[in-house]
């Protein structure tokens, strides 16, 4: 059987959801069973919501299977069945709990534009998939002092020497090293 019914309100999770209203389309399967009814089904729901990453509007379908057994109010226990258990209600089954169940289970937490997304510039929250050869030149507080530095020049050999103290030791005439 197949139906298509408006989205509550709430229906999805901080970053992406349903909009309320939205069609959802639903392709069931009911199946009476001895304790009640089987109802097997997948939900085809429209997804609106932003990435998580550059911030980017996100709109897309996304779909979710779902199995839940609504038992008979005289099963079970003479009638108590178990606080978890779904029953059928004066012969009406109530779907809401089990799609939205199945879909906000099934949701990302932090959905994608696609799957390769850069994202923002946390400097200065430029779009990075807009320029990807975007970046900062950020110097390490604890190096700052150093950077005056590296403007100057760096000092050349002391005047009359080669630049270095030589070889330790002293050496004698015959050039071999002591020491």
């Amino acid at each position: 059987m197949r139906l298509s019914v408006p989205a509550p309100e709430d229906f999805g999770v901080e970053m992406v959801g349903v909009p309320e209203g939205a069609a959802i389309e639903l392709d069931l399967r009911l199946e009476a069973v001895l304790e009640g009814v089987l109802v097997t089904g997948t939900a085809t729901v429209p997804l609106e919501g932003e990435c998580a990453r550059c911030l980017d509007p996100i709109a897309s379908t996304f779909e979710a299977d779902f199995q839940e057994l609504f038992v008979y109010p005289d099963t079970r226990s003479g009638g108590n069945a178990e606080d978890d258990e779904l029953r059928l209600e004066d012969d009406l089954i109530d779907l809401e709990p089990v799609l939205r169940d199945a879909v906000l289970l099934a949701l990302p937490l932090s959905p994608l534009c696609r799957d390769d997304c850069p994202g923002l510039c946390a400097e200065c929250g430029a779009r990075l998939a807009d320029d990807p050869d975007h970046h900062h030149d950020v110097v390490d507080p604890r190096w700052a002092a150093l950077q005056d530095l590296a403007g100057e020049p760096s000092p050349g050999p002391p005047e009359g020497g080669r630049g270095d103290s030589g070889p330790r030791g002293s050496v004698d005439q015959q050039g071999k090293q002591e020491g």
